[in-house]
């Protein structure tokens, strides 16, 4: 089945880590034991191999209430539980955004449900979540089904409070009180404002994470959720159903959540999912009818979307999951999970695994091209040795005295370019200070604080839309100026690696120039959104206090993110750009005064040059050895991630 072949490939992606993880281990410990070394470099592979091994792939769900998403994810992931494991019944759907993952580091499986109360503190959920004694705590016995369904009911409780307390959590609006033809004394809302389910399903141990999201007015009122949580997916499934069509509440989350994301992932990424289908199925219809009602329904879905209808998935979640129960293929291939789940195992994990290797690239690839172009230098100064002391054998004292002086002169001219390069080094660090310092994070954090007192003093709404509009308009500023730094930064950069590749021969490096293209693109991103959020209607008829706390937890400390990780880019950048090159100038330094020492010691006795010559020889044969140990690992981590073996191709078409 291709829920199989989803496992399949899920399970290469993870050996495929494992063996980058292999590797890069591997490569430190090389390191170590020739002394190259360096705290820098250590931490910078504890980094990775840290990242790695608490990397996840993450596939979030969207749709309003009632479009079978919860029982989609039922009947792809958790079948295999011979029931339906989260609660999608009529009257029990998603209250709150619900992730399902495993947590390694727990001993127990567990249920965290954060309550709804939380949303009157300045506190975002990720903040929340470095902290369980914040949640409430339940065990989750994963060897009784029936205790894991009873207990995954806890997770859309909802309880009545009065209307005041809705009104102060953000869930309901006076305008919406004024409205009403007669006014509640109290309102029904979701007693957790977000669930976190960790147990041992073999998909998520191997690094799958379910985000299961309520419907509009839930997201809306959640804007963590569709600032980070759906735009760091690697793929959202969009429901919508067929027996209701799309709705103008499922246009608003297209929009306002789907769609962008799409733009955000350069339209890859976003899966449309057609559920409900078996509502159109007639006995009294033949197949084809059937199937032209259901492509019907596809292309209105397409056009209203303006998507293509191909990128539509038509299914039955629900007979999906009762297929997989009864173990009836025949309804399986009906009821159209498989075609999806297709897209899943090609689409999104290839995608994903693309991402990885080109971080690890990034990160580790410049340090081992580095290791290679110093054994490289090395082995080149080796070989002009030999040259030398072969070009030496038989000839005069005066020949060695010629040599010996023309290789001082070489010396002088270096250790002239080398002190040009340590002023050269003096100059970019003091550009490096100032690429930091328009990074800073105290003038924004003066800014931050600028707005939130502007908004809270506001007596208008126009006021504080104002200051939101102002904050951003900071932030743009703030952003050209660091954009322009970075412009000096990485010319000065380029023109010392350009003078000493001209002048010394090192064609074979590059530097590795800082951009600030990504934080330029989420901080535009972010902006848009906050735009929505300033003019949506929701906005203007919510309680003031909660309008401010909102936008400096979503909108404000979303922009203090994107700011705070390009400064620690920059930092490290700036750390680094230089080492690759500094390493081979030391190393040249170095193999210049070995040649000297070499040829002082051949004057002082000529018995040295045949041992001279032999210990050369000797010292050439295991660079080449140990360049072939470098070239290996730098194979590997550009090696993309291998495809099913034929072997695994057969098993999954068995299956």
């Amino acid at each position: 089945m291709a829920k199989d072949q989803f496992t399949e490939q899920l399970e290469a992606y993870s050996r495929w880590k494992k063996d980058i993880i292999s590797h890069i281990k591997a490569y430190r410990e090389w390191l170590s034991d020739h002394d190259m070394s360096s705290p820098e470099d250590d931490l910078r592979m504890y980094e990775i191999l840290d990242a790695l091994d608490s990397d996840h792939i993450t596939i979030g769900f969207a749709a309003e209430f009632s479009r079978g998403k919860t029982e989609l994810i039922n009947s792809i992931f958790f079948a295999n539980y011979q029931r339906r494991l989260l609660p999608s019944s009529a009257g029990r759907t998603t209250m709150c955004p619900t992730e399902l993952f495993y947590d390694a580091k727990e001993q127990k499986p567990y249920i965290r449900m954060l309550p709804i109360e939380t949303r009157l503190e300045e506190t975002s959920i990720s903040e929340y979540k470095q902290d369980p004694n914040n949640w409430i705590n339940t065990d989750l016995d994963v060897d009784s089904p029936e205790h894991m369904v009873e207990a995954f009911k806890e997770i859309v409780k909802t309880k009545n409070v009065p209307v005041d307390n809705a009104i102060q959590l953000g869930l309901y609006t006076k305008e919406e009180l004024e409205a009403a033809e007669v006014p509640p004394v109290s309102i029904e809302i979701p007693m957790w404002r977000h669930v976190m389910i960790s147990f041992p399903h073999p998909l998520l141990k191997q690094g799958l994470v379910i985000l299961d999201t309520p419907g509009l007015n839930a997201m809306g009122s959640e804007p963590e959720l569709t600032m980070d949580m759906l735009p760091n997916a690697q793929a959202v499934i969009f429901v919508l159903a067929a027996d209701t069509g799309a709705t103008k509440t499922d246009m608003d989350i297209w929009r306002q959540h789907a769609q962008s994301f799409r733009e955000n992932k350069e339209k890859g990424g976003l899966i449309v999912v057609l559920n409900k289908i078996d509502t159109l199925w007639d006995e009294l219809q033949d197949d084809a009818t059937i199937q032209a009602n259901i492509q019907e329904q596809v292309n209105k879905t397409a056009d209203l979307l303006n998507i293509d209808a191909n990128t539509i998935y038509p299914v039955s979640a629900q007979k999906g999951l009762l297929a997989r129960v009864k173990g009836n293929e025949e309804l399986l291939e009906k009821s159209g999970l498989l075609a999806l789940e297709q897209t899943l195992s090609d689409d999104v994990l290839p995608a994903k695994q693309h991402l990885v290797r080109e971080n690890i690239v990034s990160r580790i690839g410049s340090m081992v091209e580095t290791t290679r172009g110093v054994l490289a230098e090395r082995h080149e100064a080796i070989t002009q040795q030999l040259d030398e002391l072969r070009s030496l054998s038989g000839k005069s004292a005066d020949v060695l005295m010629e040599t010996m002086q023309k290789l001082r002169a070489e010396q002088g001219v270096y250790q002239k370019d080398v002190e040009n390069f340590q002023t050269s080094r003096h100059v970019l660090k003091r550009q490096l200070v100032a690429l930091i310092e328009a990074l800073g994070l105290d003038a924004l954090d003066q800014m931050i604080a600028k707005t939130r007192s502007s908004m809270v003093d506001s007596w208008t709404t126009h006021g504080m839309k104002a200051s939101m509009k102002t904050f951003f308009e900071g932030t743009r500023d703030s952003m050209t100026q660091v954009n322009y730094q970075v412009e000096k930064s990485n010319a000065i950069v380029q023109s010392i690696y350009d003078r000493f590749r001209d002048e010394h021969g090192f064609s074979d490096l590059n530097p590795t120039l800082f951009t600030t293209a990504r934080y330029s693109r989420e901080l535009d991103q972010l902006d848009k959104k906050a735009a929505e959020f300033r003019d949506s209607s929701l906005t203007a008829m919510t309680e003031q206090s909660f309008v401010v706390k909102k936008f400096i937890v979503s909108m404000v400390s979303h922009a203090r993110n994107i700011f705070f990780r390009a400064n620690q880019d920059a930092e490290e950048w700036a750390g680094s750009v230089m080492r690759p090159l500094a390493a081979r100038i030391k190393e040249r330094k170095l193999q210049l005064e070995k040649r000297l020492a070499n040829l002082q010691k051949i004057k002082n006795s000529r018995e040295k040059l045949s041992e001279n010559m032999a210990d050369l020889e000797k010292q050439a044969e295991e660079l080449m050895a140990q360049l072939e140990t470098i070239n290996g690992v730098l194979d590997a981590v550009n090696t993309p991630l291998p495809p099913l073996t034929e072997t695994e191709e057969k098993a999954v078409a068995a299956s």
